[in-house]
Parts: C-alpha cells; sequence; structure tokens
C-alpha cells in the first residue's frame, strides 16, 4: 500500500542525530525524499549517504534564516518541491538556574528553539502557497510545565507552540497543516545531557524511563496522514496512550 509520504519532499532540521536521524530513516522508508539540515554536516553526510538518492544533505544553522532559506530552495532546485517541513532542531544547554545562567548562552537557546522554528515556518511558506503542505514543531511537556533549570527552554518550547496556533489560525485555511509533538522523555543525546545536570525531576529518571526515538519519528509519521487532522493547531502527546495505539506502537 502507497504511504501517503511516497514521493513528498520532507526537510528535517536537527536530523544528525536523535529523533531527527531517526525521522530522516522512517521517511525515506517510507517512499520520501528527505533533506536533513543541521550544523554537522559530516553527520547528515553520512546519513544522506546510508539513506542514498533519496536523501539530501544541507548544512545550516536554523538561527540564521537566510541559511534555511537556502536550504530549502537547495530542496526544491534538487527534488522539485517542499511538501513537509520537520522543525526538530533544539538544544537545552545549558541548565541552569536563572541567577546563574550567562544570558548570552541562554540567547542562544532562544535562536535555535523558537527562531529556528519560525525561520523554518517563514522560509517554508513561499514554496507551499500554492500547493499546501504540512509543518511539524516538536513541542514538549516544559511548554506549559516550568522545571528548575530549564527557563530558557520552557520558555522557547512555550512560544514555540503558540507560533504552532499562530500558523494554524492564519494559515490553516490556506492548504498549510500545521501540528506539533511533544514526544515526552526520549532516549537521545539530549537526555544524557539533562542527566549530567542532576537538575529537576527529568534527570533523576532511568535511562530505561525514555522511549526510543524511533517512535516519535513513526508518530511524526503518522500526523502527515489525514489520521492526525483533528489535532490541527495543537500537539499531540505520545505520553497519550491512544495515541500510541493509534500510531500502532507498543
Amino acid at each position: 500500500m502507497t504511504h501517503v509520504l511516497d514521493g513528498k519532499v520532507v526537510a528535517i532540521t536537527g536530523a544528525s542525530r536523535g529523533i531527527g536521524a531517526a525521522t530522516a530513516r522512517e521517511f525515506a522508508a517510507l517512499g520520501a525524499k528527505v533533506v536533513l539540515m543541521a550544523r554537522s554536516g559530516d553527520a547528515i553526510a553520512e546519513i544522506a549517504g546510508e539513506i542514498g538518492e533519496a536523501a539530501l544533505a544541507v548544512p545550516c544553522d536554523v538561527a540564521r534564516y537566510w541559511e534555511v532559506e537556502a536550504a530549502f530552495n537547495a530542496a526544491v532546485q534538487t527534488f522539485g518541491a517542499l511538501d513537509v517541513v520537520i522543525n526538530n532542531a533544539g538544544v537545552i544547554e545549558p541548565v541552569a538556574r536563572i541567577e546563574d545562567t550567562d544570558p548570552e548562552a541562554w540567547g542562544q537557546v532562544i535562536d535555535i528553539n523558537l527562531k529556528g522554528t519560525f525561520n523554518g515556518i517563514r522560509a517554508a511558506l513561499p514554496h507551499m502557497a500554492a500547493r499546501g503542505g504540512t509543518i511539524i514543531g516538536i513541542s514538549s511537556g516544559a511548554a506549559t510545565n516550568p522545571l528548575e533549570g530549564w527557563s530558557h527552554y520552557c520558555a522557547s518550547k512555550a512560544a514555540a507552540l503558540m507560533l504552532t496556533r499562530s500558523l494554524h489560525k492564519e494559515m490553516g485555511d490556506k492548504g498549510i497543516r500545521t501540528l506539533g509533538l511533544s514526544p515526552g522523555t526520549v532516549a537521545t543525546q539530549m537526555q544524557v545531557e539533562i542527566k549530567a545536570s542532576a537538575m529537576n525531576p527529568v534527570a533523576q529518571m532511568d535511562w530505561s524511563d525514555h522511549i526510543p526515538p524511533e517512535w516519535p519519528a513513526k508518530t511524526l509519521a503518522w500526523m502527515c496522514t489525514d489520521a492526525a487532522d483533528d489535532y490541527l493547531g495543537g500537539d499531540i502527546s505520545l505520553r497519550d496512550e491512544a495515541i500510541r495505539a493509534a500510531v500502532g506502537l507498543a
């Protein structure tokens, strides 16, 4: 059976590892052409090489609008379209209480997590205006739940959630499907950094408590189908057993 992603062009930010890398592999397996974007050019080149002709690696800092714009232009020049954008790039370091935080480092997290998401949205719209498309952000329980040491992360994810809602309000009737995925805690490098901080309850969790990155990847693919249309403009939570069942996860 042909998957809805077959032949679609999908750009994924933060694709060098974790959820982004798993998503690139999952979408390629479903027949999509994938554009891997990340600051780590060597890592995305290696994954693109593994996937083959259906993959394009474009080194990109999502905090710089012109780099995102250039990456999407490259996607269209190479594959002929841009159908889906997964705004996955995100960072949490440095974890620190507000009074101990370096202001510049705090701002860099906002630049990647929030401005990077905006840049992905804004640069995608000209390519999707005529044909429609899907734009998905990676949200977090931190968008609505403050955690010690995570002021930058919580603030950026809360703002990114409102970006998703704003985009749906403005473009939902113009063929742009907008959603957020709140995956819960995932076994990635970010969790290694959180564990090392020893700050707040998430750092105390056992590694076995975290879900594998392949689960969010499969959920993101499901979100590109009309089965997820009831959630447009909002967040889908992978903590929801009904969502896990719908996606086909254990």
